[in-house]
Protein backbone atom coordinates (compact mmCIF):
# COMPACT_ATOMS: atom_id res chain seq x y z
CA UNK A 1 0.00 0.00 0.00
CA UNK A 2 1.50 3.37 -0.98
CA UNK A 3 1.95 6.43 1.60
CA UNK A 4 -0.96 8.68 0.11
CA UNK A 5 -3.70 5.21 0.95
CA UNK A 6 -2.40 4.95 4.53
CA UNK A 7 -3.31 8.51 4.81
CA UNK A 8 -6.45 8.05 3.24
CA UNK A 9 -7.55 4.79 4.81
CA UNK A 10 -6.77 7.01 8.31
CA UNK A 11 -7.43 10.24 7.53
CA UNK A 12 -4.37 12.25 8.51
CA UNK A 13 -2.06 13.89 6.75
CA UNK A 14 1.49 13.30 7.53
CA UNK A 15 3.54 13.28 4.46
CA UNK A 16 4.48 16.11 2.37
CA UNK A 17 6.99 19.01 2.95
CA UNK A 18 8.32 19.10 6.76
CA UNK A 19 9.02 22.52 7.52
CA UNK A 20 10.33 21.76 11.14
CA UNK A 21 13.53 23.09 11.44
CA UNK A 22 15.36 22.19 14.54
CA UNK A 23 15.02 24.82 17.62
CA UNK A 24 17.46 23.19 19.52
CA UNK A 25 20.84 22.15 18.59
CA UNK A 26 20.41 18.53 20.38
CA UNK A 27 16.78 18.28 18.79
CA UNK A 28 16.69 16.90 14.96
CA UNK A 29 14.11 17.55 12.10
CA UNK A 30 11.26 15.47 12.00
CA UNK A 31 10.91 13.00 9.23
CA UNK A 32 7.87 10.58 9.21
CA UNK A 33 8.25 6.58 9.97
CA UNK A 34 7.35 5.07 6.18
CA UNK A 35 4.33 2.71 6.71
CA UNK A 36 6.16 0.12 4.94
CA UNK A 37 8.26 -0.16 8.13
CA UNK A 38 6.05 -0.02 10.55
CA UNK A 39 4.19 -3.18 8.37
CA UNK A 40 7.38 -4.95 7.95
CA UNK A 41 8.56 -4.22 11.82
CA UNK A 42 5.22 -5.72 13.34
CA UNK A 43 5.16 -9.09 10.77
CA UNK A 44 8.30 -10.06 12.86
CA UNK A 45 8.10 -8.56 16.05
CA UNK A 46 5.59 -9.85 18.88
CA UNK A 47 4.92 -6.85 21.28
CA UNK A 48 5.31 -7.70 24.64
CA UNK A 49 1.88 -8.37 26.72
CA UNK A 50 -0.20 -5.42 27.71
CA UNK A 51 1.58 -3.05 25.27
CA UNK A 52 1.35 0.30 25.57
CA UNK A 53 3.52 2.70 23.43
CA UNK A 54 5.38 5.56 23.45
CA UNK A 55 6.49 7.38 20.16
CA UNK A 56 9.38 10.19 21.11
CA UNK A 57 9.20 12.32 18.28
CA UNK A 58 6.33 11.95 16.81
CA UNK A 59 5.95 15.04 15.03
CA UNK A 60 2.52 14.73 13.19
CA UNK A 61 1.40 11.82 14.86
CA UNK A 62 1.73 9.04 12.62
CA UNK A 63 3.18 6.77 14.48
CA UNK A 64 0.58 6.37 17.42
CA UNK A 65 -2.45 6.71 15.38
CA UNK A 66 -0.83 3.79 12.73
CA UNK A 67 -0.30 1.75 15.93
CA UNK A 68 -3.64 2.16 17.57
CA UNK A 69 -5.56 1.49 14.39
CA UNK A 70 -3.44 -2.14 13.50
CA UNK A 71 -3.13 -3.05 16.67
CA UNK A 72 -5.39 -1.61 19.11
CA UNK A 73 -3.10 -0.92 21.80
CA UNK A 74 -2.92 2.40 23.81
CA UNK A 75 -0.18 5.18 21.92
CA UNK A 76 1.17 8.05 23.30
CA UNK A 77 2.96 10.63 21.13
CA UNK A 78 6.03 13.07 22.58
CA UNK A 79 6.56 16.48 20.65
CA UNK A 80 8.78 19.19 21.71
CA UNK A 81 7.32 21.26 18.21
CA UNK A 82 3.77 23.39 18.66
CA UNK A 83 2.99 23.35 15.60
CA UNK A 84 3.50 19.28 14.90
CA UNK A 85 1.73 18.73 18.37
CA UNK A 86 -1.37 21.01 16.87
CA UNK A 87 -1.06 19.08 13.64
CA UNK A 88 -0.96 15.55 15.28
CA UNK A 89 -3.95 16.66 17.45
CA UNK A 90 -5.59 17.68 13.83
CA UNK A 91 -4.81 14.03 12.57
CA UNK A 92 -6.25 12.27 15.48
CA UNK A 93 -9.66 14.52 15.08
CA UNK A 94 -9.77 13.69 11.69
CA UNK A 95 -9.19 8.91 12.71
CA UNK A 96 -11.86 9.53 14.88
CA UNK A 97 -14.22 11.23 12.35
CA UNK A 98 -13.38 8.16 9.88
CA UNK A 99 -13.41 5.82 12.57
CA UNK A 100 -17.04 6.79 13.41
CA UNK A 101 -15.41 7.20 17.16
CA UNK A 102 -15.09 9.55 20.11
CA UNK A 103 -12.31 8.60 22.21
CA UNK A 104 -9.53 6.16 21.49
CA UNK A 105 -6.04 5.67 23.40
CA UNK A 106 -4.20 8.27 21.66
CA UNK A 107 -2.54 10.75 23.47
CA UNK A 108 -0.26 13.50 22.27
CA UNK A 109 2.28 15.69 24.81
CA UNK A 110 3.55 18.89 23.62
CA UNK A 111 6.57 18.56 25.57
CA UNK A 112 10.59 17.83 25.98
CA UNK A 113 11.08 14.37 25.85
CA UNK A 114 13.61 14.22 28.82
CA UNK A 115 10.25 15.81 30.41
CA UNK A 116 8.18 13.00 29.92
CA UNK A 117 7.71 11.04 33.11
CA UNK A 118 7.55 7.52 32.10
CA UNK A 119 4.34 5.70 33.00
CA UNK A 120 4.58 2.40 35.16
CA UNK A 121 2.14 0.83 32.19
CA UNK A 122 4.78 2.23 29.32
CA UNK A 123 6.38 -0.56 27.85
CA UNK A 124 7.17 -0.04 24.46
CA UNK A 125 9.67 3.14 23.39
CA UNK A 126 9.98 4.24 19.88
CA UNK A 127 12.53 6.34 18.11
CA UNK A 128 13.26 7.76 14.62
CA UNK A 129 16.70 9.20 15.61
CA UNK A 130 14.19 12.40 16.94
CA UNK A 131 17.43 13.91 18.88
CA UNK A 132 20.90 13.58 20.11
CA UNK A 133 22.30 10.87 22.01
CA UNK A 134 23.05 13.10 24.78
CA UNK A 135 18.96 13.72 25.34
CA UNK A 136 18.74 9.76 23.86
CA UNK A 137 20.73 9.15 27.26
CA UNK A 138 18.53 10.96 29.35
CA UNK A 139 15.09 9.69 27.95
CA UNK A 140 16.77 5.82 28.52
CA UNK A 141 17.73 6.72 32.00
CA UNK A 142 13.89 7.63 32.75
CA UNK A 143 12.84 4.57 31.48
CA UNK A 144 15.30 2.61 33.77
CA UNK A 145 14.25 4.61 36.58
CA UNK A 146 10.33 3.49 35.63
CA UNK A 147 11.74 -0.29 35.30
CA UNK A 148 13.51 -0.11 38.51
CA UNK A 149 10.31 1.31 40.49
CA UNK A 150 8.01 -1.17 38.36
CA UNK A 151 9.64 -4.18 37.24
CA UNK A 152 7.78 -5.28 33.94
CA UNK A 153 9.55 -6.62 30.30
CA UNK A 154 10.19 -3.08 28.17
CA UNK A 155 11.00 -3.19 24.68
CA UNK A 156 13.40 0.03 22.96
CA UNK A 157 12.62 0.15 19.15
CA UNK A 158 15.37 2.31 17.00
CA UNK A 159 14.20 3.13 13.68
CA UNK A 160 17.13 3.51 11.37
CA UNK A 161 19.34 3.59 14.46
CA UNK A 162 21.61 6.04 14.93
CA UNK A 163 25.77 4.14 15.43
CA UNK A 164 25.93 6.91 18.78
CA UNK A 165 22.28 5.10 20.07
CA UNK A 166 23.69 1.64 19.00
CA UNK A 167 27.08 2.08 21.03
CA UNK A 168 25.83 3.80 24.16
CA UNK A 169 22.62 0.95 24.32
CA UNK A 170 25.09 -1.75 23.76
CA UNK A 171 28.26 -0.66 25.87
CA UNK A 172 26.74 1.39 28.27
CA UNK A 173 24.03 0.31 29.46
CA UNK A 174 22.47 -3.24 30.86
CA UNK A 175 20.02 -3.57 27.51
CA UNK A 176 20.46 -6.62 25.46
CA UNK A 177 19.82 -6.72 21.73
CA UNK A 178 16.04 -8.57 21.20
CA UNK A 179 15.39 -8.83 17.86
CA UNK A 180 16.61 -6.99 14.22
CA UNK A 181 14.29 -6.81 11.59
CA UNK A 182 16.28 -5.63 7.85
CA UNK A 183 13.52 -4.58 5.66
CA UNK A 184 12.69 -5.55 2.82
CA UNK A 185 12.10 -3.02 -0.79
CA UNK A 186 14.65 -0.04 0.93
CA UNK A 187 17.75 0.52 -0.72
CA UNK A 188 19.57 1.56 2.42
CA UNK A 189 21.12 -1.61 4.45
CA UNK A 190 20.76 0.80 7.67
CA UNK A 191 16.97 0.60 7.25
CA UNK A 192 16.02 -1.18 9.85
CA UNK A 193 14.64 -1.60 13.16
CA UNK A 194 16.43 -2.91 16.31
CA UNK A 195 14.29 -3.95 19.70
CA UNK A 196 16.79 -3.64 22.77
CA UNK A 197 15.41 -4.89 26.34
CA UNK A 198 16.61 -4.82 29.87
CA UNK A 199 18.63 -7.50 30.90
CA UNK A 200 17.32 -9.06 34.23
Amino acid sequence: MREKDYEQLLNISTTGFQYGVPKLIHYHSYEPTPYEALEQLFAAYELPPNATVVDFGSGKGRVPIFLYHKLRIPTTGVEMDGIFFKEAQQNKNGYLQKAGRKLVPITFLNMLAEQYDVQRQDNVFFFFNPFSVQIFRKVVMNIYRSFEQYPREIHILLYYPSPEYLYYLQFETNLDLLKEVQLQGFKNPNERICVFTFNV
